[in-house]
């Protein structure tokens, strides 16, 4: 069915959560502004028969009138991967004039790609991503697919000036870091351009059963810290296991 596929949240779950790793050798999928939305970010609208979304489902012989929307098809993982940050209103300050969903591939010189296919070339080449934002980053409604999306596409770490609540909740129920600029940072103030590789350290604290308030986070020659928002024991826990849903189904077991 092009409808419902098996998710892939639990394929090669050990029995126990692994060890919490440190983020080295990481990628900027995107930089993004202030006030980006759960609806900038989660794939909504009908698909486009140019879409990543719309490509694959032309390759597996749906025809373009009965492509529908993200919505009805939000049980195919995907499919909505292919229409997360792909909204066309997104501006990704990495390119320069370009709305929706792009990015710069930098295993391919930096050269411009669809936020999908460039993930999916990040992934294959093991190489983890994160997300520079402004303020409020995920405001608007709970939208659940705003976190799996960004999971699923690989991204290990989402650094920001301020972080709305809920979605802020939902990224670390997705295993994704969220990380807080010290006040009176951002990634412009600190000379970020997202092109360099990032690494995060310090996260691993959280396996000696400790929540660290802030880790070290280092750009190339570019260093400094930044606020863990993993805000409570329970947070914690989720993000040990690699996500609430993992976390839920460990303690069934």
């Amino acid at each position: 069915s092009t409808y419902v596929r098996k998710p892939p949240y639990f394929d090669g779950m050990p029995r126990n959560p692994k060890p919490v790793t440190d983020i080295s050798g990481a990628r900027v999928l995107a930089i993004l502004g202030d006030s980006v939305t759960t609806d900038h970010i989660s794939p909504a609208g009908n698909i486009k028969a140019d879409s990543p979304a719309g490509k694959y489902l032309a390759a597996h012989g749906v025809d373009r009138t009965d492509f529908n929307s993200y919505g009805s098809r939000r049980g195919n993982h995907e499919v909505m991967i292919r229409g997360t940050f792909a909204n066309i209103r997104l501006k990704n300050l990495l390119l320069d004039g370009v709305e929706g969903g792009f990015t710069r591939n930098f295993l391919n010189n930096g050269e411009p790609e669809s936020i999908f296919d460039a993930s999916t070339a990040y992934q294959n080449a093991g190489v983890p991503l994160v997300i520079l934002a402004g303020k409020e980053y995920g405001s608007g409604s709970s939208r659940d697919w705003a976190a799996k999306g960004t999971a699923l596409l690989g991204v290990r770490a989402v650094v920001a000036e301020s972080f709305e609540r809920i979605h802020r909740s939902n990224l670390i129920g997705m295993g994704v870091l969220p990380l807080q600029f010290h006040d009176g940072e951002n990634a412009t103030s600190l000379g970020l351009t997202g092109t360099e590789e990032f690494a995060i350290s310090g996260i691993v604290e959280l396996n000696e059963g400790k929540t660290p308030t802030q880790v070290r986070v280092t750009a190339d020659g570019k260093s400094f810290t930044a606020k863990v928002r993993i805000d409570t024991p329970g947070e914690a826990d989720y993000f040990r296991h690699g996500g609430i849903m993992q976390y839920v189904l460990r303690s069934l077991l």
